[in-house]
């Protein structure tokens, strides 16, 4: 049998910059492959109302309860609340947002898409309050 030795890689957390609404940690990164990431949300603090171009995400919800509004389908919004043990799955395309009612701790696995969102707030009626701003296509970096 000829197995191809692989390295074992070990990799310290990195911090991928200020964020309003908590941490947001690169774990793993995989090149061309996946990524994983640790989010700490603070109490009812939320991300933007987006979609991502590329990016294709789950997540884990590991402790709190926050509400996950998305896009029925229909153009309108709905909510659901999850609890520690849930997970979600948000398709490129899919509009979103996530809003801790309590300290939150997300482990969020995706494509490799970085700097990928399109904020859609104005659309559905509400206001950008801050965070970080919409992208094109062509800015959306893959590692």
């Amino acid at each position: 049998m000829n197995l191809e030795k692989s390295k074992v890689a070990f990799m310290a957390p990195q911090d991928m910059g200020h964020r309003d609404w908590g941490v947001e940690e690169l774990l793993v990164l995989v090149p061309k492959t996946f990524s994983l990431k640790r989010l700490m949300i603070k109490a009812g603090c939320k991300g933007g109302l987006q979609y991502h171009h590329k990016k294709n995400e789950c997540g884990y919800l590991v402790s709190g309860q926050m509400i996950i509004r998305f896009d029925d389908g229909d153009g309108n919004l709905s909510e659901r609340v999850i609890n520690a043990g849930d997970s979600f799955h948000f398709p490129p395309g899919a509009v979103h947002q996530e809003e801790a009612v309590t300290d939150c701790v997300i482990i969020e696995a995706s494509t490799p898409h970085f700097n990928d969102r399109v904020r859609v707030e104005e659309s559905y009626g509400q206001i950008i309050d801050g965070g970080l701003q919409s992208t094109t296509i062509d800015e959306v970096e893959e590692r």
